[in-house]
């Protein structure tokens, strides 16, 4: 057998702060490669959101983690960078505290998440964006 690499990308449009999930963009890409076994790795192109796995049954579970990010990293706190606002610097703050990629193994063509798990761009911006996410399925 020999390895192979299938890499693709989408775009996200968020309206602002929040998680927005991406398990199925993602999980259609896997389906294209044709690969059965290895890894798919999720990337976000940006600075100012990341990638978390979370819960996707309970919209709850969201909530609390956005509203402890907003208690964990104030907006009204006195940062220096502000150059494109007061969430300039908190949005790259909360950003390093999470993850810019995630790493599922693939097992018989499906991702291996949990029952409850999905994907989610993480938006630390208050503003709408379009966020590039790049996808690579190795394996064979």
């Amino acid at each position: 057998m020999s390895m192979r690499v299938h890499s693709d990308r989408f775009a996200v449009r968020t309206s602002g702060k929040g998680t927005y999930e991406i398990t199925e963009q993602v999980r259609e890409i896997v389906d294209r490669s044709g690969i059965a076994a290895g890894t798919v790795t999720v990337f976000v192109r940006h600075t100012s959101c990341s990638l978390v796995i979370m819960e996707n049954a309970a919209p709850a579970a969201r909530r609390d983690l956005e509203k402890f990010f907003e208690r964990l990293v104030p907006e009204d706190a006195d940062y220096e960078h502000d150059e494109e606002g007061p969430d300039d610097s908190t949005s790259h703050i909360r950003m390093a505290l999470t993850r810019t990629n995630e790493v599922i193994p693939v097992a018989k063509s499906r991702m291996q998440l949990g029952t409850w798990q999905g994907i989610f761009l993480f938006e630390h911006r208050r503003a709408a964006h379009k966020r590039s996410v790049l996808v690579t399925v190795t394996g064979a």
